[in-house]
């Protein structure tokens, strides 16, 4: 008849403040193929999923026509195709504009429409996209191997630590639910 404790339950991974800007302040590895252009576009994939709370698939899932750096805004297909807009921080729209200065160099074509791209010139991937962000987070000395949801659950908690409105904060992620948002 007896019940077992009930376990603590654990908000989401985080990285705190410092952390994320030396993250961000991270230069990805220049001795690989394409080094200037691969830089460019780690840099713009950390920023847009720190400074903008995408999850990884949104951010892959872009478009070079989704992305209006000018109007400060990137329009993103969430989960369940609903569609948001979320705004880009000023370092983030700095960032997508130096990677799309030089992203013709991954396609010469001009033919492929996705804002992120591979070596090869084809839409980046999320495994590929997972290393980019581990192999910044190890260039920044960070203790742990970090994931790119990680950045979302950073970018939400520091919001919220910084007095934002949890509806807000809700809005922003794309939470169904406000009991989603709840959790940071």
């Amino acid at each position: 008849g007896m019940r077992n404790p009930k376990q603590e339950k654990r908000g989401p991974k985080a990285l705190n403040v410092d952390q994320a800007f030396s993250l961000m302040d991270a230069k990805p590895d220049k001795g690989r193929e394409k080094g200037d252009v691969a830089s460019a576009r780690d840099n713009a994939l950390v920023e847009l999923l720190y400074g903008s709370g995408l999850r990884i698939s949104e951010a892959l899932r872009l478009d070079v026509s989704d992305v209006h750096t000018g109007a400060s805004h990137v329009r993103v297909m969430g989960k369940g195709s609903k569609e948001r807009i979320s705004p880009l921080s000023g370092t983030a729209r700095k960032a997508l504009d130096a990677y799309l200065a030089v992203r013709k160099d991954l396609d010469p074509t001009g033919e492929e429409k996705a804002l992120f791209l591979g070596v090869r010139g084809k839409r980046l991937q999320r495994r590929q996209a997972n290393r980019i962000v581990d192999d910044l987070a190890k260039r920044a000395g960070l203790p742990e191997s970090i994931s790119p949801h990680v950045l979302r659950h950073s970018y939400a908690t520091h919001m919220l630590e910084a007095g934002a409105d949890l509806r807000s904060v809700q809005e922003l992620l794309g939470h169904e639910r406000l009991t989603t948002t709840q959790r940071y």
